[in-house]
């Protein structure tokens, strides 16, 4: 018997994520387990001399963590409040390293990831953090796809 404890759900608060959730959620009441809510923010890349230091980088930092920590609080709905043990958790770096860095750290049993299925081009030059979480997770990953962008056979 699989024993699934600990559930990590990372979001970028997506409509595609808001749909993983679902699945997320499910599990964890389903497996009575712990919810780990992550947000990881983007490391930014500004050239130096653009203007920064009028706004130091710090305080956009700290302006994107007040945010993301605002909008974490209210993902988990009203109905399974205190039914879920949630740990909300925001951070900063490179989405799919921190992912792999979380689920190491929290004895994570299962990643529930959104997929945007970007294809082509886009995916190229944003590359896939879903694809990149599966090739080095250390525990099994479910990759959810918001069901707009299922393909439909003629």
């Amino acid at each position: 018997m699989i024993s699934i404890k600990r559930i990590l759900f990372p979001t970028d608060f997506s409509e595609c994520a808001e749909h993983a959730l679902k699945y997320a959620i499910s599990l964890a009441t389903t497996h009575e387990a712990k919810l780990y809510v992550l947000h990881v923010i983007t490391e930014l890349n500004i050239p130096l001399g653009l203007g920064v230091s009028a706004y130091p980088l710090s305080e956009i930092y700290d302006d994107m963590e007040k945010e993301a920590q605002k909008k974490i609080q209210h993902l988990i709905p009203l109905q399974f409040q205190g039914k879920v043990e949630v740990e909300n958790i925001v951070i900063r770096g490179t989405p799919f390293l921190e992912i792999i860095r979380a689920a190491k750290k929290y004895g994570i049993d299962l990643i529930t990831i959104a997929t945007h299925g970007r294809t082509g081009l886009s995916h190229a030059i944003l590359g896939s953090t879903a694809e990149r979480v599966v090739g080095m997770s250390p525990c099994p990953v479910l990759c959810v796809k918001h069901p707009e962008h299922e393909f439909v056979l003629p």
